[in-house]
């Protein structure tokens, strides 16, 4: 007789418990599924180089519909050409284009990048605002975004609610929104606000690595005692063990210059015909 998977309980049950969850329950289980987090990656961090404000506005601006390790791969030779944002606003949108071509959509994103480089040389003296209420009125930045750049490169903490973000919130039942703004609320109820930075970078970590969209790798999972979706992917170990990527998979890692105590290798640049 063929295992079957557990029915997904209602009201964001853990594994194995039987009537719905209390309000306080949900809140103790998602603190601890954030400690278990917090252990199992301990070098958490974003996974875009940058080593300024304006890098990482950028970086994340092109980070739309495409991979971290591709922008990575992409802005070397953009930031050697356009190192400040009268740079880039200046930039012949052609050129741009043609740079920014290997992260996709390359021409909505050439004039998002134009504009808001016209808007920090013109609104703002040419430095990025440390504000989300300025940063939103950027062209292109949207609250995402914003909140990548507060929470990583001026330290004011704030949830990224990417794809990854959102799912596991909804699969940790945290949320049953699927409404990006809705789902940024209902977290930041769950979590004090110092953790909002860090959960982000817990949850997308997780959700890149081990808790897929298509085929996450329960088998392996040390959140599936506390998880309510358990059972949606593969149960089995050694199955679920190849399902593992980047450092968890023994891979590269996304970012071509990675942090101190990154357990992967370094990603590889991109290749120029």
């Amino acid at each position: 007789m063929s295992e079957q998977a557990p029915a997904k309980p209602a009201g964001g049950r853990a594994r194995g418990a039987r009537g719905p969850e209390s309000r306080l329950a949900t809140v103790r289980r998602a603190r601890r599924i954030n400690r278990e987090l917090a252990e199992l990656y301990p070098y958490a961090h974003p996974e875009l180089d940058f080593e300024n404000p304006f890098q990482l506005l950028v970086a994340t601006v092109l980070s739309a519909q495409t991979t971290d390790l591709r922008v990575n791969q992409t802005t070397p030779r953009l930031f050697e050409k356009y190192p400040a944002p009268e740079d880039l606003a200046a930039a012949d949108p052609e050129e741009l284009e043609q740079l920014i071509r290997p992260t996709g959509f390359f021409r909505a994103k050439a004039r998002s990048l134009l504009g808001l480089s016209a808007a920090l040389r013109d609104r703002f003296g040419g430095e990025v605002p440390g504000r989300l209420e300025d940063l939103v009125t950027l062209p292109g930045v949207g609250r995402k975004t914003a909140n990548v750049v507060l929470g990583n490169a001026f330290g004011v903490p704030g949830l990224t609610v990417d794809t990854h973000f959102g799912r596991l919130a909804r699969r940790f039942g945290w949320t049953a929104s699927e409404d990006p703004e809705k789902v940024e609320q209902d977290v930041m109820a769950i979590f004090p606000k110092s953790e909002w930075t860090m959960v982000s970078h817990r949850l997308i970590f997780h959700g890149r690595r081990m808790c897929h969209a298509r085929r996450p790798a329960c088998g392996v999972c040390p959140i599936a005692p506390l998880c309510p979706s358990y059972g949606e992917g593969e149960t089995d170990p050694e199955k679920a063990k190849k399902l593992l990527k980047y450092e968890m998979g023994g891979a590269p890692g996304q970012r071509l210059k990675p942090p101190p105590g990154f357990p992967g290798k370094a990603a590889p640049p991109l290749e120029v015909e």
